[in-house]
């Protein structure tokens, strides 16, 4: 007769070696590596794709190389002209070096995190309020620059830096405002005194060409004269030219 109990043993033994195996298999996708430690020794990157480890003895550290999006919190700046402003900004960056991520520092989103705050603050405290509101891109790449520089030993490529907000005190605000209202107004200014001295200049030209020619000037008199009796009034007064009764003048009886 079977008896079920004589191969409790072996069902035991089988299903430790499943878990065993279960255990010991890793898949990891293209985007991901595994830093793996074997009895807390670096043993190399392991990924992508299937591979063992040594249950109890291994430990795989999994490192994302897909490029991160990491919003910098809003910080209190002071400006190098003693403004004080609200400036937020995010990062892009992504692992290299997944070996130095791990062992070289301890957690390197939260070491990246805190170094483009104090980052962010030392750069913009050494900018004027204009110079941060004119070349926006400017900061953006000396800010991209000097995080890469401290990234780099933690195998993190910073790739891009960008200054999202730039909150203003209110009388701060009121204060551009007004400045942009003043040169709107300087603006329109030139402008009108440049059409008029266009304007002058044409006129200076055509009187110069009217002293030339005398007729020419009686018709431009009998044209004004066109125009206001175009503008059907009752009465019309109008001085007559010397010159259209100076023939009349001189004539002699």
């Amino acid at each position: 007769m079977f008896d079920v109990f004589n191969y409790v043993p072996v069902i035991f033994v089988v299903i430790l070696f499943i878990m065993f195996a279960a255990s010991a298999i890793r898949v990891l996708p293209e985007y991901e590596r595994g830093v793996l430690f074997r009895l807390g020794r670096l043993a190399g990157v392991r990924g992508p794709g299937l591979f063992f480890i040594i249950p109890g003895i291994d430990r795989l550290v999994r490192v994302t190389l897909r490029t991160v999006v990491m919003d910098v919190p809003p910080q209190d700046v002071i400006t190098h002209d003693n403004v004080t402003v609200k400036v937020s900004a995010v990062i892009y960056f992504r692992v290299m070096e997944p070996q130095k991520a791990i062992v070289d520092v301890e957690n390197y989103l939260y070491a990246t995190s805190q170094l483009s705050q104090t980052t962010l603050r030392s750069v913009l405290g050494q900018v004027d309020l204009d110079e941060l509101l004119a070349n926006r891109e400017k900061i953006n790449k000396e800010l991209q620059e000097i995080l890469d520089r401290h990234t780099g030993p933690w195998g993190v490529k910073v790739a891009n830096v960008e200054v999202k907000n730039i909150d203003l005190p209110q009388e701060m605000q009121r204060a551009i405002a007004k400045q942009a209202e003043a040169e709107r107004e300087r603006r329109a200014k030139v402008i009108h005194a440049e059409g008029e001295l266009q304007a002058s200049e044409k006129l200076a030209q055509a009187a110069t060409m009217l002293a030339t020619e005398p007729m020419s000037l009686q018709l431009r008199y009998l044209q004004t004269l066109t125009e206001i009796a175009a503008e059907k009034n009752s009465t019309t007064i109008f001085p007559v030219p010397i010159d259209l009764i100076k023939m009349f003048l001189e004539k002699k009886p």
